[in-house]
Order: structure tokens, then C-alpha cells, then sequence
């Protein structure tokens, strides 16, 4: 199942996947100007892209057709909220709990508290139909590790974060890890041979991995963030530039790794750095904040090295370096900013940062949300 429709223009994008922060980076105090900047672009983000009344969602339809909201994007809006309230932004908490309750109004069932990957406005209401009632996984990681966030922000005494977040690691252990390799599947809905074996690079957030280790006390986390480890290994090797496809094959617990063809997962971008794994610098850099382990080190360095010889971050790369597009999306540079950021690579993150945009991008979901995450972390 195609879980995100990909659309490129001159602006850029739609539909993709993931996310990322540290709990760590809570503690990191910021200058005065990041700090300014990123409260202010998350109070422009939160009045464009926020919709609802008691139960907030992030709209992801860019302002054309039906109004619609993925779980990719409420596990953006919780651990950007969260992340906001931490720099002292006003009703974040407020805000927070009306997107925590229109998570828990769109589970897959009251049993099973994975969150339902699209919803669509009909007849004035949000609901999810057919296959928009699988669950994606990168959603609810997202979702998961935001309620974490939560739970050390403003504490359980009121809203019992801790509790739902742990309910909800149980679910994605027993529906959306494969049981063979350990890593993420792509949603409730791989169950065949086949579909187990599919990977979002992206999602390969081994910080998260082994913050879940430690809250839950269930080892089977750790083995998640070690396989998840070993693969990051694996993907480094295999080219010159280290970068990530969207998507790979990988089977049996020596994590066997193969190449996706083209238009056999999502899109075209399949085999290439897309609107999927253009998030891996991201996560590579959140998850080397909390740990500074060396593996983690060696393969952000090695696509920062990469990104640096470019005169500017453009949209989609072949696995060698080749640049498909010639025109910019913030959903590439806002991650590599962010590597740069964690790496300390100062003259990349200048380079990058001047290609940000100065205020939220109103019609593209994907890239503004992105920045915005990036900014506050």
C-alpha cells in the first residue's frame, strides 16, 4: 500500500513521512536569535497549519481539495508543541492536549491505540475510510516519543502522558517491528513476507529506539536500536556520498539488504534521497545529540561531507550525487541544517541556513513543518 502520494513543483512537495527530536536537546539552551526565531515560526506555523476546535490537527492538504490530516503530521504537531512550550511559547500545553485528544479520537480501535495514518474531512467531520484506517509507523513513533517529551514537560498527574505513551510503545512493539529483523515495518498493515521486509530509512531513529528502552524498561528496544544501528552501518557502506534511500529491502536477522526498484513502494524516488529519507541527516543528528556514539557520528559525517560540496541543498539525489532537480525544498536543507547543527559544522550551517526561508511557507505542509520542528530542536 502506497501510504503517501508524493507531488513535486517548483515549491516543492506534499505527502512524506517522520520526524525527530531529543529529549536531551530540551536541555540545550539556545542563542536569544534561534530562540526567537523559532518560537516565531512555530507561532506562524501554528495559526496556518493548526485546524480544529477541542481537538487540534495538522492540516496536510496545502489548502487545495478536502481537508485532510496524517499521523505524520500529529506526531510532527505534538513534539513541536512540546518543544515550543519548553521555550516558554504560550498555550502550548492547552494546545497539546486538544492534539493529544484528536490522536486518541483516531486509533485504529480503543484496543489498538495506533494512530489511523489519513484522515478526511466529510460532512464537516474528520474520519478515516477503507485502508486510511492502517496505522504508519513514522506517525506513531512520533506520537510516542511526544508523549514522553510530555510526560517530563508538564508531567502525568492531569493528563496521564506517561501511561498512554507506554500503551502505545507496547502496540507499535507487537504490530509495527518486524519480529525477524527488528526494525520498523511500515505500518499495521505489513504482515506478508514481503511487506515486512520493506524499510523506511528514515525511520531508523535509534535515539528514539533507546529512549524507549529506558522509559519502558523492555529490552526488546534495545535490540531495536541495536539492529537499527547495524543498519545505518550497512546504508553507510554502500556508496561513496553515504546517502539513504527512501526505501530498502532488508531480511533475516544479518539484516540482508536490497535495493527497491522505482514505483514499486511510493514513487519514482524509491532508490533515490527523496521526500522520505531527505529526513535522514535529521535523525542521525537527533539520535548522535543523545547518545555521541561513533557509528551514528561516521554516517551523518559522511553525507555532511557530501552536501557540502554543493553550492546549494536542491530537491532529490540519485544514491551516487546526482542532483535530479535543479530547484530548492526546505524539507531537504532544514535537515541538513539540522546535521550541520549537531555536528558542529559551522560554514555548512551557515551555508544551509541561508537558504531557509524567513517566515512559514503557507501552502506546503511538509517543508514548513519541517523547518519548524528543526528550528526547535
Amino acid at each position: 500500500m502506497k501510504l503517501h502520494r508524493v507531488m513535486i513543483g517548483l515549491a516543492g512537495v506534499v505527502l512524506v513521512s517522520g520526524l525527530v527530536l531529543g529529549i536531551n536537546s530540551l536541555t540545550t539552551k539556545p542563542t536569544t536569535a534561534e530562540a526567537a526565531s523559532a518560537t516565531t515560526l512555530y507561532q506562524q506555523w501554528r495559526k496556518v497549519y493548526v485546524g480544529g476546535k477541542t481537538q487540534k490537527y495538522v492540516k496536510s492538504n496545502n489548502g487545495q481539495g478536502a481537508t485532510t490530516a496524517l499521523s505524520e503530521g500529529q506526531g510532527y504537531g505534538m513534539l513541536a508543541t512540546v518543544l515550543a512550550a519548553k521555550k516558554g511559547v504560550k498555550n502550548t500545553h492547552t494546545t497539546f492536549n486538544q492534539m493529544y485528544k484528536y490522536y486518541r479520537a483516531h486509533r485504529v480501535s480503543s484496543k489498538v491505540p495506533l494512530m489511523s495514518w489519513q484522515q478526511t474531512k466529510r460532512s464537516g467531520k474528520m474520519t478515516s475510510v477503507g485502508s486510511q484506517k492502517n496505522s504508519a509507523t513514522d506517525g506513531d513513533l512520533d506520537i510516542a516519543y511526544a508523549l514522553i517529551l510530555a510526560d517530563k514537560q508538564w508531567g502525568s498527574k492531569g493528563t496521564n502522558y506517561r501511561r498512554a505513551a507506554k500503551t502505545l510503545l507496547t502496540a507499535i512493539k507487537n504490530k509495527e517491528i518486524n519480529q525477524t529483523t527488528y526494525l520498523p515495518t511500515m505500518g499495521n498493515w505489513a504482515t506478508s513476507s514481503y511487506d515486512v521486509s520493506k524499510l523506511r530509512t528514515a525511520d531508523l531513529i535509534t535515539g528514539y529506539f533507546k529512549t524507549f528502552a529506558k522509559y519502558t524498561k523492555d529490552s526488546t528496544w534495545t535490540k531495536v536500536a541495536k539492529r537499527s544501528q547495524t543498519a545505518v552501518k550497512k546504508l553507510s557502506a554502500r556508496h561513496k556520498t553515504g546517502l539513504f534511500p527512501d526505501f530498502i529491502f532488508v531480511t533475516g536477522s544479518s539484516l540482508k539488504l536490497k535495493s527497491v526498484p522505482a514505483y514499486s513502494i511510493e514513487s519514482g524516488t524509491d532508490n533515490q534521497v527523496g521526500y522520505n529519507a531527505c529526513r535522514v541527516p535529521w535523525r542521525l543528528g537527533q539520535t548522535y545529540k543523545l547518545g555521541k556514539d561513533v557509528t551514528t557520528k561516521k554516517a551523518l559525517k559522511k553525507q555532511l561531507a557530501f552536501f557540502n560540496k554543493k553550492k546549494k541543498i536542491t530537491a532529490v539525489y540519485t544514491l551516487g550525487g546526482k542532483a535530479v532537480n535543479s530547484y530548492v525544498n526546505t524539507a531537504f536543507t532544514a535537515p541538513v541544517n539540522y546535521g550541520a547543527k549537531a555536528l558542529k559544522q559551522t560554514a555548512l550551517q551557515k551555508k544551509t541556513a541561508k537558504q531557509l526561508p524567513n517566515s512559514i511557507e503557507k501552502k506546503n505542509y511538509f517543508s514548513a513543518t519541517l523547518q519548524v520542528v528543526t528550528a526547535l530542536s
